[in-house]
C-alpha cells in the first residue's frame, strides 16, 4: 500500500470530498434491503468526525443513465447514514447545482452533506473535466472509499483528483492491502477457489492467478467448459464451445507452472433448476446428453475440503453451483463452511460469493469480504485501477 490514507495528511476542520459506495439494493418501495456498503463506510466517516471536518458525501445508485429519476435518488441512504451515525445528514437535491453548491458552501465543522446520485450527470461516467472540476471546487481534499469503482476512470473517481489532493479512506486501504498482499506476497500454500458461470469472465484472473498461486480449484458452471475441452459429454450444462481451446491451454500453462488445477469429479444432475426437481450425482465425465449439471458433487466436495484444509492464503471468487436453490447449494455451502474453519488468510469477493457466506452464516469467520465485485477481479488480474492509481503516493 504505496498510496497516501487519511492518516497522512493534516485534516483538522477540513473541508472533505468523500467519494463512497453506498450503491445499496433496495426494494420497490425504496427501502434499503442490505446495508453492509453504508456501514463499511462508517470508520472512514467517523476518523473524518473526530477530526472536526466538514463532510461532503458522494455516490452512485444504480444506473440512471444521466436522468434524475426519484427511484436512483440517495434519499432513503441519507436517512439510513444518519441512523447509523446517530447524527443528522443533510441532503442536496442536486449534485452540482445550486442547491449543493450552497449547502457545501455553508457547511460548518463535524457536518454531513451528502450530494445527489453522482450519476444524474452523463459527465460523471465520461470523466467530463468541467465536471470534475466542480466537484473538487467544494472542497480542500478528495477522499476516495469506494473500491468497488476503483476500476473505472470517473469524474468523482479519478477526474477530481486532477484538481484536489488525493488520499485513500479506510475501506480503499483494506482492500488494496489484502488483495495486494494475497497477490503479491502470499503465505503458503496459497489457493485460489473459482466459480461463476463463464470461463470468459475470469479468463484474466486465471491467468494471472497461475502466476501467482499454488492450487487452483475450479467449480461452478464454468468447470464444465473444461470437462467439455477434456473429450467428454456435459449434456445440457452451460458450456462455452468457442473457449474449449483455451480451457485447454489454461490446464497446460497451470502443468507448466506446477501449480495443482483441480476440476469437480463428480456433479449433481437435473432436467430443470428448480426445488422439487429429480437430480442425482454422476461422474463429470458420466453426464448423459439431455441433462445439465448444478452443482459438484460430494466426492468433489471432500476432494475441494481436503486443499483448503492445507491453506495458509484463500481467494475465492464465484460460487460452485446454482447455489440459489436449495437442493444446488450444498457444494457452494460447504465449501464456505470449510473456507470459515480453515487455519489461513480468507478473502471473498463477488456478490455471490458473499452471498454464499452469508447464507451458510459463516461471514464474521472470514478475513476479509471485498466490497468491489469488478473491481475485486480486475484487481486478481493484475490491472492497475484508476481510482487507486489517482491516489497520491506515500513517498
Amino acid at each position: 500500500m504505496n498510496k497516501k490514507t487519511i492518516k497522512d495528511v493534516d485534516l483538522k476542520g477540513k473541508k472533505v470530498f468523500v467519494r463512497c459506495d453506498f450503491n445499496v439494493p433496495m426494494d420497490e418501495n425504496q427501502n434499503i434491503t442490505n446495508n453492509t456498503r453504508i456501514v463499511a463506510a462508517l470508520p472512514t466517516i467517523q476518523y473524518l468526525l473526530e477530526q472536526n471536518c466538514k463532510i461532503i458525501l458522494s455516490s452512485h445508485l444504480g444506473r440512471p443513465k444521466g436522468e434524475f429519476k426519484q427511484e436512483f435518488s440517495l434519499k432513503p441512504v441519507a436517512k439510513e447514514l444518519s441512523k447509523l451515525l446517530g447524527k443528522p445528514v443533510i441532503m442536496a437535491e442536486d449534485v452540482i447545482g445550486e442547491d449543493a453548491m450552497q449547502k457545501a458552501q455553508n457547511l460548518k465543522e463535524g457536518e454531513i452533506l451528502l450530494l445527489e446520485n453522482v450519476r444524474f450527470h452523463n459527465e460523471e461516467t465520461e470523466n467530463d473535466p468541467e465536471f470534475s472540476k466542480k466537484l473538487a471546487s467544494m472542497a480542500e481534499l478528495f477522499v476516495n472509499d469506494a473500491f468497488g469503482t476503483a476500476h473505472r476512470a470517473h469524474s468523482s473517481t479519478t477526474g477530481i483528483a486532477e484538481y484536489l489532493p488525493a488520499v485513500s479512506g479506510f475501506l480503499m486501504e483494506k482492500e488494496i492491502q489484502f488483495l495486494g498482499n494475497a497477490i503479491e506476497n502470499p503465505e503458503r500454500p496459497f489457493i485460489a477457489i473459482l466459480g461463476g458461470a463463464k470461463v470468459s469472465d475470469k479468463i484474466g484472473v486465471i491467468e494471472n492467478l497461475l502466476d501467482k498461486v499454488d492450487t487452483l480449484l475450479i467449480g461452478g458452471g464454468m468447470a464444465y467448459t473444461f470437462i467439455k475441452a477434456q473429450g467428454y459429454e456435459v449434456g445440457n450444462s452451460i458450456c462455452e464451445l468457442d473457449k474449449l481451446e483455451l480451457a485447454n491451454h489454461l490446464i497446460e500453462k497451470a502443468k507448466e507452472k506446477g501449480v495443482k488445477l483441480l476440476l469437480p469429479i463428480d456433479t449433481k444432475i437435473a432436467k430443470e433448476a428448480t426445488e422439487d426437481t429429480e437430480s442425482k450425482t454422476v461422474k463429470c465425465t458420466e453426464i448423459p446428453a439431455d441433462w445439465e449439471g448444478f452443482d459438484v458433487g460430494e466426492e468433489t466436495i471432500e476432494k475441494f475440503k481436503e486443499e483448503i484444509k492445507k491453506a495458509k492464503t484463500i481467494v475465492w471468487n464465484g460460487p460452485l453451483g446454482l447455489f440459489e436453490v436449495n437442493q444446488f447449494a450444498i457444494g457452494t455451502n460447504e465449501i464456505a463452511k470449510a473456507v470459515a474453519e480453515a487455519d489461513a488468510t480468507t478473502i471473498v469477493g463477488g456478490g455471490d460469493s458473499i452471498s454464499a457466506i452469508k447464507k451458510a452464516g459463516v461471514q464474521d469467520k472470514i478475513t476479509h469480504i471485498s466490497t468491489g465485485g469488478g473491481a475485486s477481479l480486475e484487481f486478481l488480474e493484475g490491472k492497475k485501477l484508476p481510482g487507486i492509481e489517482a491516489l497520491m503516493d506515500k513517498n
